[in-house]
């Protein structure tokens, strides 16, 4: 009996019940499905910046299906709710490596979800894709990561600031290993420009009123404000500093590229906000235009196309790479090829390509700037920064897995 049919299976969020939700006449493929899992946050306070990653990953599977499959395999994803809950992580990543045995998960927003998830995919052997910009220094052989970290985002846009704006800088950022290890970097690069941390907050989630930490802004010599706000409840800042004439420009890794604050406050709320980010829906190239018009035909309504939502595009076609020059979705054969240090994709951000000692992506930088209006321009490109921090300090998963997330005080080899 040949296979017919694309099947894409999501999950629901109560009582992690599986249904069909789509059966396209696409494929005529003989062999089992390859089975992948998707834990993404379709609810709940992260919600407006995910779920376009898992209509990245369907759009990916339709394509692949398309064409014939991986390895002439068709492509099955098995979807759940996480609800921005790290307890829903764990469960539902024992359920796609236990019960629905999927080849490969792509999984995570936060990088608390992340860390709630790693020591399973760990226990379990498994193989998850972590495909947002996060704070950097995972070193662990199950983990592929395709998102943005400090040395491609901090080492371009912190210098860059401070010589446009001013050596005095001021940090607020989410209280959780995300905000508090990305400040610690963005600490550390303004000491070694020369620069003063003028002022540093940590903001708990799910905090939306943000009045002492703008007068604390404002009494404060400080040139530009770091912002590394994260969630709905925290957005609520850049209105209310808008509406206090704190008139600082601001810079970020995650806001813009991740939230699109710039298309959802009133302007001029995020003027002169600058964000590193290796792709949002404004890059004006061909490849990027291509991928958006694909993306807005199967999904018209989507409300933006973020960097996660290409870094999960990207993901899914590298998967398909390693997967066919393997010859199988063993995780060890996978990562020889991974090891061969060639794999690469031409994406919606451009080339791309995994470091076989991190297994980090290397990156083009765009800065994105944004105006009065909330258009965007782009002042500055870097051109494809690899993941380095990582492999110079001592990660080498080519050698050995140490399974551990490093700091900058805190580094691989002490």
């Amino acid at each position: 009996m040949t296979p017919t049919t694309r099947i894409l299976r999501r999950a629901g969020t109560l009582a992690g019940l599986c249904l069909a939700v789509t059966a396209a006449p696409s494929l005529a493929q003989e062999g089992e499905p390859i089975k992948i899992g998707v834990l993404e946050d379709q609810s709940g306070d992260f919600a407006a910046a995910t779920n376009v990653k898992v209509h990245a990953i369907e759009l990916a599977a339709s394509e692949i299906n398309e064409a014939g499959g991986i390895d002439g395999r068709p492509v099955e994803l098995v979807i759940y709710d996480t609800q921005s809950d790290n307890r829903r992580y764990q469960e539902f990543m024992r359920r796609v490596l236990q019960s629905d045995q999927v080849d490969v998960v792509f999984a995570g927003f936060s990088s608390a979800s992340r860390e709630a998830y790693r020591p399973i995919v760990n226990q379990f052997d498994g193989l998850a894709f972590y495909n947002n910009q996060y704070e950097g220094g995972v070193c662990d052989a199950n983990m592929i990561v395709t998102g943005a970290v400090p040395e491609q985002q901090f080492s371009t846009l912190i210098p860059w600031m401070m010589e446009q704006y001013g050596p005095n800088v001021y940090t607020i950022a989410a209280d959780y290993n995300f905000g508090q290890i990305s400040a610690e970097w963005v600490r550390q690069i303004v000491e070694e420009q020369g620069g003063t941390m003028v002022g540093e907050e940590f903001i708990p989630l799910g905090v939306s009123q943000f009045s002492q930490t703008i007068q604390n802004i404002q009494a404060s010599e400080a040139d530009f404000v770091v912002t590394l706000l994260v969630g709905a409840a925290q957005a609520s800042y850049y209105e209310q500093a808008n509406a206090s004439d704190v008139n600082l420009p601001m810079a970020s890794s995650v806001n813009v590229g991740q939230g699109y604050e710039h298309k959802r406050f009133t302007p001029p709320s995020l003027a002169d906000m600058y964000v590193t980010t290796n792709y949002i829906e404004e890059i004006d190239t061909p490849a990027s235009n291509d991928f958006v018009d694909r993306f807005r035909t199967m999904f018209p309504d989507e409300p933006y196309i973020n960097q996660e939502a290409a870094n999960s595009y990207i993901a899914m076609n590298l998967y398909k790479q390693l997967v066919e020059r393997a010859g199988t979705t063993d995780h060890d054969a996978v990562r020889e090829v991974i090891a061969e240090g060639d794999v690469c994709f031409d994406g919606p951000s451009g080339n791309v390509c995994l470091d076989p000692q991190s297994q980090h992506m290397s990156h083009t930088i765009y800065l994105a700037h944004v105006n009065e209006d909330h258009s965007i321009d782009f002042p500055q490109t870097w051109e494809n920064i690899a993941p380095y921090w990582l492999g110079d300090e001592g990660c080498d998963l080519t050698q050995n897995d140490p399974s551990a997330q490093y700091t900058p005080s805190n580094p691989p080899g002490q």
